[in-house]
Formats: structure tokens, C-alpha cells, sequence
């Protein structure tokens, strides 16, 4: 599988084919939550539960299994000077994961109080202000992934690729 990820990507940039499975998928779970959005507006509230539940989800694999590594090896190994990419390269990958991590562990806990999994501690009635804060962050950091996404595999000269 590893040589799978590792081949040159599809979409034309220096982005493997990990990357570019990255960028995809990312854009997917991002329509995901839109039309689960959307059914919530219909009052479509068990069709919406589910739809952002599978999102949820999906998101969670993406994340452990294709971003977390990246990050860790060029990200956190190459943070203290001398840089081998320029600043902007690191400033909107930790904006993103910043964001992207908060959008994670606050969105699975919607998902969580919606679903009745939560101690009484933590639940919450009115979830209307929850659910668009949750789907907010997450647009924010799919924004900011897809600009990184740009910057490492587009616009820096010395983009990072595991070999």
C-alpha cells in the first residue's frame, strides 16, 4: 500500500499520490457535512445525523492515517532553524492543524451528544449554535488544508515527499 502513496500524484502538481488522495478526500468530507447541513435545514434531522456521523467519521480515518505523519516529519522534525522551506510553509500548516485538531475533537463531540453518548455532564439541549460552530471550524480548516496543499505542492520550490 505504502508504494501505492508513494507513486506520483494525479493532479498535475508535485504532490504525490497520498497527497493528492489527501486533497480529495478532504473536499469530499467537506460536501459530506454540506449536505448534511442541508438536510438539518430540510428537518431532515435523522438524515442529517447520520450524514455527518459517516463525515465524522471518514474525517477521523483521513486525519490519523494521512495527516498526522506528514506533519510529524515535516512539520514538527524541521521546525527550529535552519528551515529547509520557507516560513509560510510551516505558519499555514500549523494554522491549519491547529484549527483542523479543534474542528476534530469539537465536532466528535457533537456527534458524540447527538448521538446520546455523552456523560450528563456534558450535554447540551440547544445543539443549533454547537452544529454551525462545529461546521464552521471545519470549512475553516478544510480552507486552510487545501492552501497548504497549494503551498507545499505548488508554490515552494522544494516541496516535502516521503521516499
Amino acid at each position: 500500500m505504502g508504494d501505492i502513496l508513494h507513486q506520483p500524484g494525479f493532479l498535475g502538481t508535485a504532490g504525490n499520490f497520498a497527497a493528492d488522495m489527501t486533497l480529495l478526500l478532504s473536499i469530499v468530507v467537506a460536501i459530506t457535512f454540506s449536505v448534511g447541513f442541508w438536510a438539518a435545514r430540510q428537518h431532515k434531522y435523522t438524515l442529517h445525523g447520520w450524514i455527518q456521523t459517516a463525515g465524522a467519521l471518514l474525517n477521523i480515518i483521513l486525519v490519523l492515517w494521512m495527516m498526522v505523519l506528514p506533519f510529524r516529519d515535516f512539520v514538527v522534525q524541521d521546525i527550529s532553524p535552519p528551515r529547509p522551506r520557507p516560513d509560510i510553509f510551516y505558519y499555514v500548516t500549523i494554522a491549519h492543524a491547529t484549527i483542523g485538531f479543534i474542528a476534530l475533537v469539537f465536532g466528535n463531540f457533537v456527534v458524540l451528544r447527538g448521538h446520546n453518548l455523552m456523560i450528563p455532564q456534558l450535554k447540551f439541549n440547544n445543539y443549533k449554535p454547537y452544529m454551525r460552530w462545529a461546521y464552521g471550524l471545519y470549512m475553516a480548516a478544510t480552507a486552510l488544508g487545501i492552501l497548504v496543499y497549494i503551498i507545499w505542492f505548488v508554490v515552494i520550490p522544494n516541496p516535502p515527499l516521503f521516499k
